[in-house]
């Protein structure tokens, strides 16, 4: 159902996705990827894994993603205070130096927290374009928290809506009033890996396609260790322009 809407209603803006990443890339830009909670979980679907490849900065907070000890040290609890703490978002952007040609990409289901919409808007107006992968009919469901002040959707440039439903859970059963078996992270894991395959075809067409992270069963195990090594020395000489040591923003 999740797949179905995603790929019915959101192709459009995927190719406006995918045309912005593969400029920035192109460039020798970045595209910059947020996301809190289990919102990490399609940051990391993008980049790095099998199938990806440089230009994709993932910007991921231990603090407010580490928590599968659920309770006690670095609990749910912990990780749910933190994403609403206004100013945070500030203090996470003044580690980097952004360029003319970045982009970022903001997950988050719901888009009410204050972290998420402060990230969208300190990248705005360091004049990044800004995506945002939410469930729409989640965020509308409630109003924006008060540190928030605005939804995700209403900062961004560009939303792709992930299809899920407002209880983010999709599934009704007999004798159980509460609906289980959450649908945000498969719409947001479709989601970029259309960018991501749509992106790879525009740079290919550009000349512009960097190494690609790739299995030995596809590539042979050499091939795949020269691959792994070029795609991380890649990475890391795009992302040392980004690193701001001034701590200025």
């Amino acid at each position: 159902m999740v797949l179905a809407r995603v790929a019915e209603s959101q192709a459009e803006g995927i190719e406006t996705a995918s045309r912005w990443c593969a400029e920035a890339i192109a460039a020798d830009g970045l595209v910059h990827l947020f996301g809190t909670g289990h919102s990490r979980i399609p940051v990391e679907e993008m980049f790095p894994r099998y199938g990806s490849y440089p230009g994709f900065n993932p910007i991921v907070e231990l603090s407010m993603t580490f928590h599968t000890q659920v309770v006690g040290t670095n609990g749910q609890r912990q990780a749910m205070f933190i994403e609403r703490v206004p100013g945070l978002a500030e203090v996470i952007l003044s580690n980097f130096r952004f360029g003319a040609h970045d982009v970022m990409m903001i997950f988050s289901a719901s888009g009410l927290t204050a972290v998420p919409v402060e990230m969208a808007r300190g990248a705005s107006a360091r004049g990044l374009r800004v995506i945002a992968v939410t469930s729409v009919a989640q965020s509308l469901s409630a109003e924006p928290e008060p540190a928030a002040g605005q939804r995700l959707l209403e900062v961004a440039d560009l939303v792709l809506d992930v299809c899920s439903p407002a209880a983010d859970a999709m599934v009704t059963l007999a004798g159980l009033d509460t609906p289980v078996g959450p649908g945000s992270t498969v719409g947001a894991v479709a989601i970029v890996n259309a960018i991501k395959v749509r992106t790879a075809e525009l740079l290919v067409k550009e000349g512009a396609m960097p190494p690609v992270l790739a299995r030995a069963s596809a590539v042979g195990a050499e091939r795949s260790r020269a691959l792994f090594d070029e795609a991380y020395r890649e990475h890391s000489r795009r992302l040392a322009r980004a690193i701001d040591q001034s701590g200025g923003g």
